[in-house]
């Protein structure tokens, strides 16, 4: 009920109506309040576990192990030693990169992770404590990145602008107050999709400018090693095409899904689709080069995923599986990579199957 009130009370002093991309951060960031600030637990196989959805590390270890090899091949190629994560989660891929890379003799310095969640915070020491001496947590990006750069499902948790098109003109949709809940406005504005596909009447629609800034601030700051980054998204002619009148806004609580974000606010995960043309276009205006862009099936068997699981059991292997099934995360879910412009390499992820003719 505190997080409903304070963004009551944010959309009062905002003359009674925020802007939706305001009003998911708030959902999700509000200090010690919001859904990734609070202490339920999100991460996990089963909603018997109290969690509310599953990430590829907790499905499988061995997407940590596989995608371990494309960063020793990053760090090889840079000569970097440090690995930075954004948005760890539960820690279990960083538990899998740290120890997959010692076994590959990868000569990792550092580990360090940027987590706004402080609740998630002490939950990765925990996880991590065997590795203390080089784990260590930023409260920000640092200035100047010398390192291997790994986000899974990081970009896709960015507060994102909706837009909806009436058949006449776009409007920004906003969030007022409705009694003790809150309710959609839209209001006139110049925001707009990148794209202009012949949109229906009633289309709405998200926009991305958080995510892309990310990435121009990271690129800007990354003068030496990789970064890639995995999430659920399409390209920008996929991510808008006309079809897609509903966009992409979905919540996700107890391992199901709705695309109400107004209700139950604070006590579920809040997420958009990615649309990596836009993530690759700030990356590169920014200084980066694309290594690739691929679908994580493809990616995860480039680095070997195959191979891995010779000798894993019947169960491990189904898991296993669903990183790689059309039908699972193995289509949906996309990795793009990117170097300085100055020092790309033939990133291993992408041998086979590299989409970035796509973008």
């Amino acid at each position: 009920m505190r997080l409903a009130e304070r963004i009551h009370a944010e959309i009062a002093a905002a003359g009674g109506w925020l802007p939706f991309d305001r009003f998911m951060a708030m959902a999700l960031y509000e200090p010690g309040l919001g859904y990734y600030a609070g202490g339920r637990r999100k991460f996990g196989r089963m909603p018997s576990e109290g969690s509310d959805f599953v990430t590829a590390p907790e499905m499988s270890p061995l997407f940590g192990r596989a995608l371990a090899r494309q960063l020793k091949q990053a760090m090889d190629a840079s000569g970097c030693r440090d690995v930075i994560e954004f948005g760890a989660g539960s820690g279990a891929l960083a538990a899998q990169l740290i120890a997959e890379l010692d076994a590959l003799g990868a000569g990792l310095a550092r580990y360090a992770i940027v987590e706004l969640s402080a609740e998630l915070r002490e939950r990765q020491r925990e996880r991590l404590a065997h590795w203390a001496d080089r784990v260590e947590w930023l409260d920000a990006l640092p200035d100047d990145i010398e390192a291997v750069v790994i986000g899974n499902e990081v970009l896709d948790a960015m507060p994102v602008q909706l837009v909806a098109f009436d058949g006449q003109v776009w409007r920004e949709r906003g969030v007022v107050s409705a009694g003790d809940g809150f309710a959609f406005e839209d209001r006139d504005s110049r925001l707009r999709p990148p794209l202009e596909t012949g949109f229906v009447p009633g289309t709405v629609t998200e926009i991305h400018p958080q995510a892309e800034a990310f990435v121009a601030t990271l690129a800007r700051r990354l003068k030496r090693g990789a970064a890639f980054f995995i999430d659920y998204g399409f390209p920008e002619g996929e991510y808008y095409h006309p079809q897609r009148h509903g966009g992409t806004l979905m919540c996700h609580q107890a391992h199901l899904a709705d695309a109400d974000p107004l209700v139950a606010v604070g006590d579920k995960d809040i997420t958009a689709h990615v649309n990596f043309t836009g993530i690759a276009l700030a990356g590169q205006d920014a200084g980066l080069v694309v290594l690739g862009y691929t679908s994580q099936a493809n990616f995860l068997l480039n680095c070997g995923i195959a191979d891995l699981l010779h000798g894993a059991s019947l169960g491990e292997r189904a898991m296993a599986h669903r990183l790689l099934a059309e039908h699972e995360m193995g289509e949906l879910f996309k990795v793009i990579g990117f170097a300085p412009l100055n020092a790309p390499f033939d990133a291993l992820g992408f041998e086979r199957g590299d989409r970035s003719h796509k973008l």
